[in-house]
């Protein structure tokens, strides 16, 4: 069997690998169109940096190597221009010579991952405005910003890529800007949640344009002039388009392969595709979102890997399927991290699904050991079922912990209210007997069981206070003083009971505290007293943080870069 493997890196270096232990006989052909078989994508903003030191260590795998500990024929600067499934033949383009040549396969695959979004703006070629998909991307910023020292850079695109490039552009000294043009950065985050993030980049001196799309970019004599739908233009010494990927399926469009979203490459759930003897993996193909089970793409190395190894299993004759995911992932934002699972209550809401939240502020691990941090955690479920449908946590230390057990949960279909009953490690380096995760799984149960009633930040707005309602803060005096919601009056949860006078039980009691457990005290002592309560979710910690971001003027305002 002779298999012909189109693109390395994740997908499709995974299966050559996996082809080669299932199959010593095979006989396995890779082209890849870059000068890098196997590389660390994800690594690459850190070289940028100088995190990592050693441009070297960004390769995992080298021609040479992978022949050495595999047979695979790996072919770097190869271009595979165009399939002939009618005789199970490609044609392939070295990039270097020019050769033009014909390989024949018995089973082909593809794995030509995803490239970047780059719109038709007039300097969109100028060698100052970069994208970041590859190593050779990597190394032309790298250059460029140690031969010309920059002292300004716009990033255009608030996720993954466009905050990583921002963090290690700041730790070269650069004054960086990020333009996104939707209200909030990383969009797999609602915007509550990312309030956090925008009030850590800004901390650290990115600036942040909001809400306002890029109508062009060009090379000037003032330098690169990024102009904004609203507002004037900006001026900087280079630019980093980060937008976005769109997959990188020309060649199977070309070949007649049944295409999807964005024009991915149609597979079913052993990586084949429409066109027999073809399979299809990476960042390129269409696959199914497990929570809401619809076609989703999801260009992370996690899916990639598993998709890689499943196709082999197949190609192999084996029995594989892949049932889809749920969009795991993890960031470091300077000295935080945001971590992410499932979908997010946006996205929830406009397919229609009743969904409910928790929002807790937990320690990493217990409050009596040493250096614990907290952390902020929104946990998402449906409502009439409680079927668990996304996590989203931000915080320091523990963070990619919980992301994980909770991810595990969704995928395992256990009820948001048992994770209450997960045996979970415990010592207090590392977590307290309540894990984080126990805790929103208590918090669940308390809602199912009618124990608590919860109200929202975005009921804050509606909240009466013409007096109609009691607007009751349970923190101590100090606390209070420091800043509290508008309307709120003060009775600490520990005088509570003695004070309970002072308050009208005819009028529905709306709580908050600090982090949301003190108000959950005060909400079962109110309830059994009588009073009819709500327990607001996220605490003043979260509230101050959402509201005094919303109030930054950090959208659709341009700021700190034209000169």
């Amino acid at each position: 069997m002779k298999v012909v493997i189109v693109g390395g890196v994740a997908g499709g270096a995974t299966a050559a690998a996996r082809i080669r232990r299932l199959d010593e006989q095979a006989e396995i052909v890779v082209f890849e169109r870059s000068g890098f078989i196997s590389y660390a994508n994800c690594g690459l903003p850190y070289y940028i940096g100088g995190t990592i030191e050693d441009e070297n260590d960004l390769t995992l795998q080298t021609p040479e190597s992978f022949w050495k500990r595999f047979r695979v024929k790996m072919n770097v600067r190869c271009e595979v221009t165009e399939i002939h499934s009618e005789n199970k033949t490609v044609t392939v383009k070295n990039l270097e010579s020019g050769a033009v040549f014909t390989e024949n396969y018995d089973k082909l695959l593809l794995s030509p991952g995803a490239k970047p979004v780059t719109p038709n703006f007039d300097g969109i070629d100028s060698d100052r405005i970069f994208t970041l998909r590859t190593v050779e991307d990597t190394l032309k910023i790298k250059k460029y910003t140690n031969d010309h020292h920059p002292k300004s850079a716009i990033v255009v695109g608030g996720g993954f890529i466009g905050l990583e490039v921002a963090e290690n552009l700041r730790e070269l000294g650069i004054n960086v800007t990020i333009v996104q043009s939707a209200e909030h950065l990383m969009n797999p985050y609602d915007g509550d949640m990312a309030s956090f993030i925008h009030a850590e980049v800004l901390k650290n001196g990115v600036d942040l344009i909001l809400g306002s799309r890029v109508e062009n970019i060009s090379d000037t004599e003032r330098g690169i002039e990024v102009k904004l739908r609203d507002g004037k233009p900006l001026y900087t010494d280079m630019a980093i388009v980060a937008i976005g990927v769109a997959p990188e399926t020309s060649l199977a469009i070309n070949a007649g392969l049944e295409t999807g979203i964005k024009g991915s490459i149609v597979v079913n759930d052993k990586m084949e595709t429409s066109v027999p003897d073809i399979y299809a993996v990476g960042d390129a193909v269409q696959i199914k979102n497990i929570i809401t089970d619809t076609d989703a793409l999801i260009s992370l190395a996690g899916p990639a890997n598993k998709q890689g190894r499943i196709a082999a299993d197949n190609i192999c004759g084996g029995d594989s399927h892949y049932t889809g995911g749920q969009g795991s992932s993890i960031i470091k934002i300077f000295d935080i991290t945001a971590a992410v699972t499932g979908i997010n209550e946006k996205t929830a809401k406009s397919l229609g699904i009743a969904v409910d939240k928790v929002i807790l502020s937990p320690m990493s691990h217990a409050g009596y050991y040493p250096g614990g941090k907290l952390m902020t955690m929104k946990v998402l479920f449906e409502k009439a079922t409680y079927r668990l449908l996304g996590a989203q946590i931000i915080g320091y230390d523990g963070v990619d912990k919980r992301i994980d057990v909770l991810a595990t949960a969704i995928r395992a279909g256990i009820k948001a209210y048992e994770l209450s009953e997960l045996d979970l490690a415990y010592a207090p380096p590392y977590s307290s007997a309540k894990d984080p995760v126990n805790m929103a799984g208590y918090m669940i149960e308390n809602i199912k069981n009618g124990i608590v009633k919860q109200w929202y930040y975005e009921d804050d707005e509606t909240l009466p206070r013409d007096g109609s309602v009691t607007l009751l803060d349970t923190r101590t005096p100090k606390e209070y003083g420091m800043g509290h919601a508008d309307g709120f009056i003060n009775i600490p949860v520990d005088e509570l009971r003695e004070r309970i006078s002072e308050l009208d039980k005819s009028k529905p009691v709306y709580v908050m505290c600090q982090s949301g457990l003190r108000s959950y005290i005060a909400s079962r002592i109110l309830t059994n007293c009588g009073f009819d309560v709500y327990n607001f979710a996220g605490g003043f910690r979260f509230y101050s943080t959402v509201r005094n971001d919303k109030a930054l003027n950090i959208r659709a305002t341009p700021c700190g870069m034209d000169r």
